[in-house]
């Protein structure tokens, strides 16, 4: 009997022979730890709509979408020509660009906010968020949330994805402890918790910051009460509230702020917002932002509001993530998810769906977990012998077992069907290897 792994090397053989070139000359065989998987990852050459190609000429429909970057879709034929344009004109100019003017009009009035600056990464934003906070505030402690992924700087990766509950974990070799004294951590969606951590710290704290829909422990919405009670303590003990909306700011037309109709001091913006290409956000309200300055708040970045990313900012807010395209891809998103749940039932295996906006993803178990502590308990080898299965047949269907997919306003219904009719074939065989 042929193994999925056997499949794969026979699919990928051009990925493997490079993985072994690359990974004499990168760790790994990589630029991000997020792009590795077993046995060896494949390596793409080209993207177009809600397609890839990788180096094998394999075709894959797409629903990792760089990871939620690509809202827009691959190659966006408006999106190429905005940047071709702009690189006419100079891909940086060291002084500012006139246009960053009228994309942070945009962003202050799509997102509810007073005042943006502008980075490039999403590491960027929240690094420089907490710094704010904490020069507002005049305080020095942070609350994050376990599961919560906030970038890569030291002061936030602690308990991004702990094996070892019920204690502080940083997530990287290489963080002195002294760098994390001051960050503090709290169970999602758990009130209760939360507040009994205020009652100790929370006049020392400076802010909590959070992703408001969890996408990186699958896909966990925020239960609004749970929120309220936040922001009601924030406001008691004089702290900040930070979202970090990363991923949900380009999956619901006006992020998950506007979704759940709250306001924080901070939002962090980025991935989706400039249609593929770096730029973050770090906005607003105007009395917190006004720390920044010279001789204030430090931040600076050679690139921010580089040219060609804010022509396609202000293109792909305006003209593509429009309400009715994301209200297109949100169908198709719906699409997806009911037809898993469908297979779940047909196939009775336990097999959870969760959706937000226009991204969803699956658990190999009875309910959608609450929080990460319900998450890491999750058996997670059916998972990674049904991504294989997935991409043998051509779907990409999300990036790891703690991603989800995203679905862009290039895919059409038939990539839905193609999508469903595999995980379906792949499901089965699951159920009959694994008694799922």
């Amino acid at each position: 009997m042929i193994s999925i792994n056997d499949i794969y090397e026979r699919k990928t053989r051009l990925s493997y022979y490079l993985y072994r070139e690359a990974r004499s000359v990168m760790p790994y065989g990589v630029s991000s730890n997020y792009r590795y998987w077993e046995p060896y990852p494949i390596y793409l050459v080209k993207g177009k709509g809600s397609r890839v190609w990788d180096v094998d000429g394999n075709e894959y429909i797409d629903f990792n979408m760089g990871f939620g970057v690509l809202e827009v879709g691959h190659s966006h034929p408006r999106i190429v020509e905005e940047v071709r344009r702009a690189v006419e004109d100079s891909t940086i100019l060291g002084f500012e660009y006139e246009k960053s003017v009228e994309l942070a009009k945009i962003i202050c009035n799509r997102y509810n906010v007073d005042m943006v600056r502008f980075s490039s990464t999403g590491t960027e934003a929240t690094m420089h968020a907490i710094r704010i906070a904490r020069a507002y505030t005049k305080r020095k402690k942070i609350i994050k949330f376990e599961g919560h992924y906030h970038g890569s700087h030291d002061q936030l990766l602690i308990n991004v994805n702990p094996m070892r509950l019920e204690s502080r974990v940083p997530t990287s070799p290489g963080i002195p402890e002294e760098t994390l004294s001051n960050t503090l951590v709290a169970d999602w969606n758990d009130y209760e918790g939360f507040e009994r951590l205020v009652r100790v710290h929370g006049n020392d704290v400076a802010a909590v910051i959070m992703e408001p829909v969890a996408m990186n422990m699958g896909l966990i919405p925020a239960d609004l009460d749970f929120l309220k009670g936040v922001f009601d303590l924030a406001r008691d003990y004089g702290f900040l509230v930070i979202f970090d909306e990363v991923k949900t700011g380009g999956k619901f037309y006006s992020g998950a702020s506007g979704y759940y109709g709250l306001k924080p001091d901070l939002i962090i913006l980025a991935k989706a917002i400039a249609g593929g290409l770096p730029l973050s956000v770090v906005a607003g309200r105007r009395k917190v932002m006004s720390v920044i300055g010279p001789e204030k708040v430090a931040h600076g970045g050679t690139f921010n509001a580089n040219p060609l990313s804010v022509k396609a900012s202000i293109f792909t807010l305006t003209e593509l993530l429009t309400q009715n395209n994301m209200y297109y891809a949100y169908r198709l998103n719906s699409l997806l998810s009911k037809g898993y749940e469908d297979i779940a039932d047909d196939l009775d295996i336990d097999l959870s769906v969760s959706m937000w906006g226009t991204s969803g993803t699956i658990y190999f178990a009875e309910k959608v977990p609450k929080n990460y502590k319900e998450f890491v308990r999750i058996d997670q080898k059916p998972w990674y012998v049904y991504f294989l299965n997935m991409l043998a047949h051509g779907i990409i269907p999300m990036a790891d077992y703690d991603e989800q997919w995203t679905i862009s306003i290039q895919h059409t219904e038939e990539d839905i069907t193609r999508h469903l009719e595999v995980a379906q074939m792949v499901l089965k065989k699951l159920k009959e290897d694994y008694k799922l």
